[in-house]
């Protein structure tokens, strides 16, 4: 199949022009594809136990994005500031106001910029891996941090199912890197565990809509002119009566401070 990172328009994921570009076109992080996620997975036990770590705490998001998430914590926490580099991101969640729910930009690469002790807790739900080092500072001693990042092993299948339209590498980077920048933070305590399940995609789009996350339309509309047909052949193939599965993958960071 053809090579979407050969196109012009192409981004790289996570790079923060890619996260400017879906900032600036849908004002929000969220994955557009349709899917079953068997349970329970790495994201609900991520988020159960989040929500009983914030109560009644002055929070930390880090990474919040347009702040779906860390409106759901204000419910439950004393107070949440959000922090994240995209302003358009920032600027949808302040659509929805709440007393104890705070926004601020910045950019983790450059810091924090709050106070010594100034939060109870933090996390980060797939946020950026840079902002550990600075927790240390700004989470008062024997906090405790939970992050929540994808698993390097996330859709590993989509490779063999879809040779050339994606990549997989048996390496762990993700997890390297996050255990690469523990070792450097110092603190009292860490721990990270995998958690692996099963993820149906549930129709041909998906798979193109996956590929796609955070790009053009005119990259979209390449891979969809150059690849469906042969994409709706492998899929009516490959798929079972939930859809087609692939492999649901996510670190959980626990750190106390």
């Amino acid at each position: 199949m053809s090579d979407p990172r050969k196109h012009p328009e192409w981004l790289e994921p996570h790079s923060l022009k890619w996260y400017q570009q879906l900032g600036d076109k849908y004002q929000a992080y969220s994955y557009p594809w349709t899917s079953t996620i068997e349970t329970p997975n790495g994201e609900s036990i991520y988020d159960d136990e989040l929500y009983q770590m914030v109560r009644d705490k002055k929070v930390l998001d880090v990474g919040c994005g347009h702040g779906e998430f860390a409106l759901h914590c204000s419910s439950a926490a004393d107070k949440v500031v959000g922090f994240d580099v995209i302003d358009s991101f920032l600027k949808s969640g302040m659509q929805k106001p709440r007393e104890n729910l705070e926004f601020v930009l910045g950019n983790t690469k450059e810091g924090l910029p709050f106070g010594r002790d100034e939060f109870d807790v933090a996390y980060i739900r797939k946020g950026p891996t840079s902002a550990y080092p600075h927790l240390k500072r700004v989470v008062k001693e024997n906090g405790q941090v939970l992050g929540l990042h994808p698993g390097d092993a996330s859709g590993k299948e989509l490779a063999d199912y879809f040779p050339g339209l994606f990549e997989f590498s048996p390496r762990t980077p993700i997890l390297e890197k996050i255990n690469r920048i523990l070792v450097g933070c110092s603190f009292s305590k860490t721990e990270i565990e995998i958690y692996e399940t099963v993820e149906y995609l549930h129709a041909s789009m998906d798979v193109i809509r996956f590929c796609c996350f955070g790009q053009t339309l005119n990259v979209f509309s390449a891979v969809e002119r150059e690849n469906l047909s042969a994409i709706e052949g492998i899929f009516k193939r490959e798929a079972a009566e939930k859809g087609l599965a692939i492999t649901h993958s996510r670190y959980i960071v626990r750190v106390t401070v």
